[in-house]
C-alpha cells in the first residue's frame, strides 16, 4: 500500500502539469469564465472527460496483491484493477461545469475504464458516470471563488472516492479479489486524488484571482484617465481639448499613438507617427469611416488594415472606437500600436470601456450645456425683450399704410411674421445658421425704418462661406436693437445711424463685428456690460450680459465677447470670436 503512494504521486503529478499548461491558455481562461454558455460547456466536457482517459492509461495496475509497473496501460487483465486519479479529473469538471459537464465528462472517462477491462471495469465505470452526476448537481451551489473552495472540492473528491471503493466492494466479483484490492489501493487514491484536487482548484482559482485583478487594475486605470479627462471632454470635440485628453490617454496606456477624430477631421494625434497624421486633415482611411457609419469598434492588426500610405509609418495595428451622443457617432478614438502582439485582449477591454466612457462624457456635456443654457430660460428672457410698444408700434405703422402703400404694408406683415417666427424657433435652438439669425435682424430692421425711414442705415458685409456658420440664437439682433434704441439716441435730426454686421474667417477663428456710429460708452458703464445685467438709463445691459454668458458655456476659452467703445469717441464695436471647427457642427442642435 505504501509503495504504491509514490507512483499515484507520480500519476498526478503528470495531470498537474497538463492543468497548469491549460492554464496559461487565453482560450481555457475564456471558457472557465463563460461556462455557462452551451460552447464553453461543451469543451469543459472534452477537456475534463480527456483527463479522466489521462488517468486511465496512466493508472498503476493491481493484479492480486502485486503492484505492476507498466507506465502506460492499454488493456487491463480480467483479474487484475487499476489504481488511478479518474474520479479526480471528473469531479472537478462536475464542480466548475455543472450538470451537464460532470455527467458528460463522467460518461467519457467511465465509458473509456470499461473498454481497458479487468474485473473492477463495470464498478469504476458506474462509480465514475455517478461521481460526475453528482459532483455536477453540486456544482450548481458550488461558489469556486470562496476561499474555502479548493478544501470544499477536497472533501467532496475524497467522499467520491470512498464511493468508488464502496461500489467495488459491492459489484466487483469475486468479493475476496475486491476487499484485497481496497485495503491496497483506498488509503492512496484517496490520500492522491485528494491532494491533486486541492492542487488542481488552487490552480483554477488563481487563475479566476488573477483575472479579478486584471479586471480591478483595469477598471481603475480606465476610471483614472476618465477622471483626468473629464475636463477637456466637457468642453466637446474640440482640436484644443481633445489635444489634451489624447495625451492623458498616450501617457497612461500601453499605446504608441493617440487619435481623436470628429466625422470631417482628425482633431488631434500625439504620439508615434505624428510627423505625418497631422490634425486638421481630413479622413483618409476607410477604418475610420466604417466605424462612423457602423457605430462599432474595429480592429487593425496590420499596416494595410490602417491603411497609411505613409511609406515610414511605424504604426502596425489600432483599435479603432466609436465615440457616440444620443446614439449617433460624432467621431472615433484611436490606439495606435507599433507592435501588434501588444495589442491583447485585456487592451482591447480596456479601449473598449474607455470609448463607452468618453462617449457618455460627451454625452453629459452636452445634457449639461443644454441644461444651463434653458435652465433660467436666457434665451426665453431674450426673446421677452421684444417690448410691447415695438409690436404696437409695428401694428400701428402696418395700419396706417393699409390705406396708403397696402404693398409695403404686406410686406411689412410679412417681415413681422418672419420677426416673431425666428423669436419662437431661436427658443427652442441651441444653435442656429448665420443667415438665419441674419433674417431675424433684417426683419426687425425692416419693421423699424418703416417707423423711422431717415433715421438710420444697415450695411452687411458677410463672407459667402460663412452662410451656414452656427451661432447661438438671438446674439446679433439685440445687438442691432441697442445700437437703434441707445446708440443714436440724442445725436440730433441731422445725424443717420450707420449700423455694420460682419462675418469674416481668420485662421481656424471667425470674427463677426457689429459696429455703429452712435454714442460711445462710458468707461464705468464699459467695465460691467457684459459682464453682469447695470441699471441705467439707458437700459440693464441684460441682453449683452446673456450673450456674453452662452458664449462662455457653449465655446469655453476658444469663444470671446469684447466691447470696443469709448464716451468721446463716436461708435462702438462688439466683436465676437467663435472657433471655427465648433461653428459648423450640426450635432449640438436640441
Amino acid at each position: 500500500m505504501f509503495y504504491l503512494l509514490p507512483l499515484m504521486l507520480e500519476r498526478v503529478g503528470i495531470l498537474i502539469i497538463v492543468a497548469f499548461l491549460l492554464s496559461r491558455m487565453t482560450s481555457f481562461r475564456q471558457t472557465l469564465h463563460h461556462e455557462d454558455r452551451l460552447p464553453a460547456k461543451l469543451l469543459l466536457i472534452v477537456i475534463f472527460g480527456v483527463f479522466g482517459m489521462i488517468s486511465n492509461y496512466t493508472g498503476v495496475e493491481i493484479h492480486g496483491g502485486a503492484i505492476g509497473s507498466e507506465i502506460w496501460q492499454a488493456g487491463v487483465q480480467v483479474d487484475s484493477a487499476l489504481a488511478n486519479t479518474r474520479i479526480m479529473g471528473v469531479a472537478i469538471g462536475g464542480l466548475l461545469g455543472g450538470p451537464l459537464v460532470g455527467l458528460g465528462a463522467g460518461l467519457i472517462a467511465g465509458l473509456h475504464r470499461l473498454t481497458l477491462g479487468g474485473y473492477t471495469a463495470a464498478a469504476c465505470s458506474i462509480s465514475t458516470i455517478l461521481a460526475g452526476a453528482v459532483t455536477g448537481w453540486i456544482g450548481r451551489r458550488f461558489r469556486r471563488s470562496d476561499p474555502g473552495a479548493p478544501w470544499r472540492a477536497v472533501a467532496i473528491g475524497i467522499l467520491m472516492e470512498c464511493v468508488q471503493m464502496g461500489i467495488i466492494l459491492l459489484i466487483a466479483r469475486p468479493f475476496d479479489a475486491a476487499v484485497q484490492l481496497v485495503s491496497v489501493i483506498a488509503l492512496p487514491m484517496i490520500v492522491m486524488n485528494g491532494f491533486g484536487t486541492l492542487m488542481f482548484m488552487l490552480i483554477i482559482q488563481s487563475i479566476l484571482q488573477e483575472e479579478e485583478r486584471t479586471r480591478a487594475l483595469q477598471t481603475n486605470q480606465v476610471l483614472h484617465i476618465a477622471d483626468r479627462t473629464l475636463p477637456f471632454f466637457r468642453q466637446g470635440l474640440n482640436p484644443a481639448s481633445c489635444r489634451e485628453a489624447a495625451s492623458v490617454i498616450l501617457e497612461a496606456t500601453d499605446a504608441d499613438a493617440i487619435s481623436i477624430t470628429d466625422r470631417e477631421q482628425v482633431l488631434t494625434h500625439v504620439g508615434a507617427g505624428s510627423d505625418h497624421h497631422v490634425p486638421l486633415h481630413s479622413l483618409a482611411t476607410q477604418l475610420t469611416r466604417s466605424v462612423l457609419e457602423q457605430g462599432r469598434m474595429s480592429v487593425a492588426t496590420s499596416k494595410e488594415d490602417i491603411q497609411c500610405f505613409h511609406d515610414g509609418c511605424s504604426l502596425q495595428a489600432a483599435i479603432v472606437l466609436p465615440l457616440q451622443v444620443r446614439s449617433g457617432t460624432v467621431g472615433t478614438l484611436k490606439l495606435y500600436y507599433t507592435n501588434p502582439a501588444r495589442l491583447d485582449r485585456v487592451q482591447r477591454e480596456m479601449a473598449e470601456g474607455l470609448g463607452r466612457l468618453f462617449s457618455t462624457q460627451l454625452e453629459l456635456a452636452e445634457a449639461e450645456m443644454q441644461s444651463r443654457l434653458l435652465k433660467d430660460a436666457e434665451v426665453k428672457a431674450l426673446q421677452a425683450q421684444v417690448h410691447p410698444h415695438f409690436l404696437f408700434n409695428a401694428i400701428n405703422t402696418i395700419s396706417a399704410l393699409c390705406r396708403t402703400d397696402p404693398d409695403k404694408a404686406r410686406e411689412l406683415l410679412i417681415q413681422l411674421g418672419v420677426f416673431f417666427r425666428s423669436n419662437l424657433h431661436g427658443a427652442r435652438q441651441i444653435l442656429i445658421p448665420l443667415s438665419q439669425e441674419l433674417r431675424h435682424v433684417e426683419a426687425y430692421l425692416t419693421l423699424e425704418k418703416a417707423r423711422f425711414p431717415d433715421k438710420f442705415e444697415m450695411t452687411f458685409d458677410i463672407e459667402p462661406e460663412l452662410a451656414n456658420l452656427e451661432i447661438p440664437p438671438f446674439t446679433l439682433q439685440p445687438l442691432v436693437e441697442n445700437a437703434v434704441r441707445h446708440a443714436f439716441h440724442g445725436l440730433g435730426p441731422h445725424h443717420k445711424g450707420s449700423v455694420c454686421i460682419a462675418a469674416s474667417q481668420k485662421g481656424h477663428e471667425v470674427m463677426i463685428v457689429t459696429a455703429d456710429n452712435g454714442k460711445g460708452i462710458p468707461a464705468e458703464l464699459l467695465d460691467r456690460l457684459g459682464e453682469q445685467a447695470v441699471h441705467s438709463e439707458d437700459g440693464t445691459g441684460t441682453a449683452l450680459h446673456n450673450i456674453r454668458k452662452r458664449i462662455a458655456e457653449i465655446y469655453g476659452s476658444e469663444g470671446s465677447f469684447r466691447i470696443v467703445s469709448d464716451a468721446h469717441t463716436p461708435g462702438t464695436r462688439v466683436v465676437i470670436t467663435l472657433p471655427l471647427h465648433l461653428a459648423h457642427r450640426r450635432e449640438m442642435h436640441a
